[in-house]
């Protein structure tokens, strides 16, 4: 059992740090170009590896007697899995929003806010705040989901905007991995100890600076307020116009 788990860890750490690289690649790429495209199917594969090699970790975890560690990591690949399968579903489905939100889609906005409420639960039992902070990120997952089911966005980019929320939730996940545990590691391995303050640092600075990165990709790359109705009528007042110069003619 304990080679099988080392096998397991090892494995999960390479395919986390091809994550990371391929992330980084990804998001310095030109967005939509071959390289994009190329480099972002690398890092969803990744992220498969991930989760993949995380789910059996677990259960080793839970044998092993530790069932809140077990149970905050099989928490953690449902909010990755699901950041996933909706960064693959909006390329997919990027021409009709119904279909995006129809099939398993609800039942995944469910299991989001399931999975946070018995995350949630299990911190309160043992006074863990990293556990009860964390489950603020597949509750609000699973609402978002929920209304976006009810009242799909307006805009023509949906997909867009759905592409960047799920790609920006996997690298929170590629980052807090690196920093807990790669990085941590890497420290101690140095002979340092890291400070008390440190863990709650690695989980939650990727989340804040993911909101800083979200709110820039959305301001670069999906359209102003109002810019299709400016347009619009631009185009109704030169089509007025030009129609006012041939009556004249």
């Amino acid at each position: 059992m304990d080679t099988f788990y080392r096998l397991l860890v090892a494995a999960h750490g390479f395919v986390g740090l091809v994550a990371l690289v391929a992330f980084w690649s990804a998001a310095i790429a030109k967005k939509g170009s071959p390289l994009h495209v190329r480099v972002g199917k690398t890092y969803m594969v990744a992220m498969i590896g991930i989760i993949a090699t995380a789910v059996p970790m677990a259960a080793v975890i839970a044998l092993r007697g530790h069932i809140e560690n077990a149970a905050f990591l099989v928490y953690l690949s449902i909010i990755t899995a699901n950041g996933v399968w909706l960064g693959w579903r909006a390329i997919r489905r990027k021409r009709d929003q119904a279909a995006f939100r129809g099939g398993p889609y609800t039942a995944v906005a469910v299991l989001n806010a399931v999975s946070a409420a018995a995350i949630f639960a299990v911190g309160l039992r043992s006074g863990n705040v990293l556990l009860m902070g964390f489950s603020a990120v597949g509750a609000l997952s699973g609402a978002q989901m929920l209304m976006r089911r009810a009242r799909p966005l307006q805009e023509t980019r949906w997909w867009l905007r759905e592409h960047f929320g799920a790609m920006i939730g996997c690298g929170v996940a590629t980052h807090i991995a690196f920093l807990s545990i790669g990085l941590n590691r890497l420290i101690e391995a140095a002979g340092v100890r890291p400070p008390s303050w440190y863990g709650l640092i690695a989980w939650f600075l990727p989340l804040a600076l993911s909101v800083v990165f979200a709110v820039w990709l959305n301001r670069k790359y999906m359209p102003k307020a109002g810019a299709g109705a400016m347009a619009a009528s631009r185009a109704s007042a030169s089509k007025g116009g030009w129609s006012s110069a041939m009556r004249a003619d």
